[in-house]
């Protein structure tokens, strides 16, 4: 995953508004969002390579999301997959600030990485480069591949659009979320940030959707849950320059 934009707690309809693009190398194998047969109470999409997952959500209303934290001077070999962060979360029952603490005790493990966990009560934030964990306040956010709310312009953008969409719209259209996540403007060259990459590959990776030739946007995922506790989960596949390829779509009030 490598761009959220979240809205917690401070939409009169809505408890949790998620809009997120997952970039990926197009070759790695990946299954669309799903409830798990292995664990039926957890719809996420699933990384066939690893065996983990990048967002997903429960029956019972617990939800996590992770991006990777991109700094190429930082690297650890033979690291554990991220993807157990978000899965591992999903798949258990241990409180949100229970389930943190161990990440904290065991953030040595991972490569660089943002993870978001929460449930119906609160919703907690994390970067690996930190000793702390943040609970999260009424707001919108913005998350990419840097800090929680980094001034990146995709970030900025993403938290702007959603901003605007929940102001038009009191009961939201999936549509609204889905043409933010759409977005292929480019930054321009002086706003890039400085992470390691050449500035080419700086440039590719500043918009909000990418579409990349070996690397890109993978997937578009919506996700609302309102005050009445219902879920509307949308995600959009697709393949090469945005070329649709497949659709999920799932309702369902949490348990």
């Amino acid at each position: 995953m490598c761009l959220l934009t979240f809205a917690y707690d401070c939409h009169p309809n809505y408890r949790l508004i998620v809009a997120a693009n997952r970039d990926e190398y197009y070759q790695r194998p990946t299954e669309a969002a799903h409830f798990w047969t292995s664990y039926p109470w957890v719809l996420a999409g699933r990384d066939l390579e690893m065996l983990g997952t990048w967002m997903g959500i429960t029956s019972t209303g617990r939800f996590a999301a992770l991006t990777n934290y991109r700094d190429l001077s930082s690297q650890i070999m033979n690291a554990k997959s991220r993807g157990f962060l978000v899965s591992n979360f999903l798949c258990n029952n241990e409180s949100p600030n229970e389930y943190m603490l161990d990440v904290v005790n065991n953030r040595t493990l991972y490569n660089g990485f943002n993870l978001l966990v929460g449930d119906s009560k609160s919703l907690l934030y994390f970067n690996k480069l930190s000793s702390l964990v943040e609970v999260l306040k009424p707001g919108i956010y913005g998350l990419s591949n840097h800090f929680l709310n980094t001034p990146w312009p995709k970030v900025q953008k993403s938290e702007e659009a959603l901003a605007n969409c929940m102001e038009k719209q009191p009961f939201l259209k999936p549509q609204c979320l889905f043409e933010i996540l759409a977005d292929t403007e480019q930054a321009q060259d002086r706003e890039l940030p400085e992470t390691g990459l050449s500035q080419e590959r700086e440039r590719m990776l500043s918009s909000i959707f990418i579409p990349g030739t070996d690397y890109g946007t993978r997937s578009s995922t919506v996700i609302l849950i309102d005050r009445n506790n219902h879920v509307i989960f949308r995600e959009r596949n697709f393949i090469k320059s945005q070329k649709h390829l497949s659709e999920v779509n799932y309702e369902f009030n949490l348990i």
